[in-house]
């Protein structure tokens, strides 16, 4: 009869370094899901339709991590010296994204989108690799069971923790080319971590100080050029000279200075160039304004930069202006900036002004609640349908709701993209309009930096030519408003669909005949 086995000893607790390589994970799944955020956003900004881009960008990491996993099966002896080199190239490849991704599609455009999905797939398969190897190598010391809790823990916090932080203090105070490189930082301090935690297991240790050391060096040195290399990017790109750069959690901001003035884009969209704004504005604000006679109460939705609020006060009838902005910072730009303020004719501070916020849909939607009076005229200048979030804002629920805050004998008027270049688009727009319950009045105006471009006036009424026009105009007069509603045959209506929320129809054919005009 054999003797018993002795019990086993009691587990100790954890040790230190088990502390420290859980914590580490923490460290890593932030980073990893810092440079994934990063490129779905440059993703978005640069190709557009952020829903697309960040669907794709988010499965190529996702399948990348998957194969890194795979290829952790193959990695057998010599774990932490792996696991330091992986955390090394991920720091260097992931810090450096948004800066590689802003340099290419300043000099080399064309490459903006293989560069853009090969390095998601290099960095993706280096974070896929960095997990399975933590747990091997805390596997020695700590059970299955708690292994796989705890890191899956760390690894959640970590991703929760950025998910957060990336669009509310990361991007605004940092920038993409910032919070990349500082992120490549962290990564390169857990490289750095191993080579302390590991070091009497490390067979070339003054191998390993060497590479951490310049990876640290690197990045340092990008960081502290981050701003210069920004402008250098974005000088090429824009051609001008930049005057102005600001990144909210919402789109980059860039207003520059050349022969044709000052221009403002987002996310590299030209929004209006001083040289002939005039003739976009004054065509958006003044049919409907002055057709209506008396307009009191006004809205404005989109149009932070103030400049349709400069021609609605050209109206000495209207007591109240309510503007709605999404993105606090266009607002905070355009009424604190002294470039800025002189553009728009420091209208934002009117104290017939009010500013609110806030997505114009659900301003919309809210206004029953707030009990809102309605208003005389109601006008919206959003941006074009480039993506979902955009194209909600041209849907038949989005006019329903308009119809419901305008007054019976109220005017409402849309900027609608081109006619001429984005026909069916234009005209979608308008069936969607009358799909809602209101009447339609197309028009368009030549604005030379974007060309032949659309209007819509919606109303509850039928639309009537104006008596008279406010003073000081420079760009319509009454004899030539009426031209403005006569369209030529290449612009003339063609059947279209209703844009609903459901479909969003209007964002695919948007893509689709604007980008059979692109180079």
């Amino acid at each position: 009869m054999t003797a018993a086995s002795p019990p086993a000893p009691p587990r100790a607790g954890p040790r230190p370094i088990d502390i420290a390589l859980l914590a580490s994970v923490f460290v890593v799944a932030a980073c990893g899901l810092l440079y994934e955020l990063a490129a779905g956003a440059l993703a978005s900004y640069v190709l557009g339709d952020s829903v697309l881009q960040f669907s794709t960008v988010i499965g190529t990491y996702l399948f990348a991590m998957g194969v890194g996993s795979w290829l952790s099966r193959y990695i057998d002896r010599q774990l932490p010296a792996h696991f330091l080199r992986i955390e090394l190239l991920v720091a260097l490849v992931g810090g450096a994204l948004p800066a590689t991704l802003f340099v290419a599609n300043a000099y080399v455009p064309g490459a903006f989108r293989v560069l853009l999905y090969g390095l998601v797939l290099l960095v993706g398969t280096l974070v896929g690799l960095e997990i399975p190897l933590v747990m091997r190598i805390l596997k020695r010391n700590v059970a299955l069971k708690d292994l796989v809790s705890q890191v899956l823990t760390f690894d959640y916090l970590g991703a929760l923790a950025v998910s957060l932080a990336f669009p509310l203090l990361l991007v605004p105070h940092l920038g993409l080319i910032r919070t990349g490189l500082v992120f490549g930082l962290m990564n390169a301090a857990v490289a750095v971590w191993a080579l302390w935690l590991f070091r009497g297991e490390l067979r070339r240790f003054g191998a390993h100080a060497l590479a951490c050391a310049l990876v640290l060096a690197a990045l340092v040195a990008g960081l502290f050029g981050a701003e210069q290399l920004t402008r250098f990017a974005e000088d090429k790109f824009y051609q001008d000279r930049i005057v102005l750069g600001s990144a909210s959690p919402y789109q980059r901001i860039v207003v520059t200075h050349g022969r044709a003035g000052h221009r403002l884009y987002l996310n590299g969209n030209l929004q209006f160039a001083e040289r002939d704004e005039y003739r976009y504005h004054e065509a958006l604000v003044h049919p409907a304004m002055a057709a209506h006679g008396h307009p009191r109460r006004v809205a404005v939705l989109g149009g932070g930069d103030g400049m349709a609020v400069r021609e609605v006060l050209r109206h000495p009838s209207v007591e109240s202006i309510t503007l709605v902005e999404l993105d606090p910072e266009m607002t905070r730009l355009f009424g604190t900036h002294p470039t800025l303020r002189a553009l728009n004719a420091d209208a934002l501070a009117s104290p017939r002004l009010t500013i609110v916020n806030t997505d114009a849909f659900q301003w919309l939607q809210q206004g029953d609640e707030r009990g809102d009076d309605p208003f005389d005229v109601i006008v919206v200048d959003f941006p074009d349908p480039t993506n979902f979030a955009i194209g909600k804002l041209y849907t038949h629920s989005f006019y329903a709701l308009l119809g419901r805050r305008l007054a019976a004998s109220g005017y409402a008027v849309v900027q609608t993209t081109s006619p001429l270049v984005a026909r069916q688009s234009f005209w979608s727009v308008v069936t969607s309009i009358e799909a809602a319950g209101l009447r339609t009045a197309p028009y368009h105006a030549h604005v030379p930096s974007f060309g032949e471009w659309g209007f819509v006036i919606a109303s509850r009424r039928p639309w009537r030519l104006p008596d008279a026009l406010p003073p000081g105009l420079r760009y319509l007069t009454p004899a030539t408003l009426p031209l403005l509603f006569d369209f030529p045959a290449d612009m003339a209506r063609v059947p279209a669909q209703v844009n609903r929320l459901s479909n969003q129809v209007l964002v695919h054919t948007y893509e689709t005949e604007w980008g059979q005009v692109q180079p």
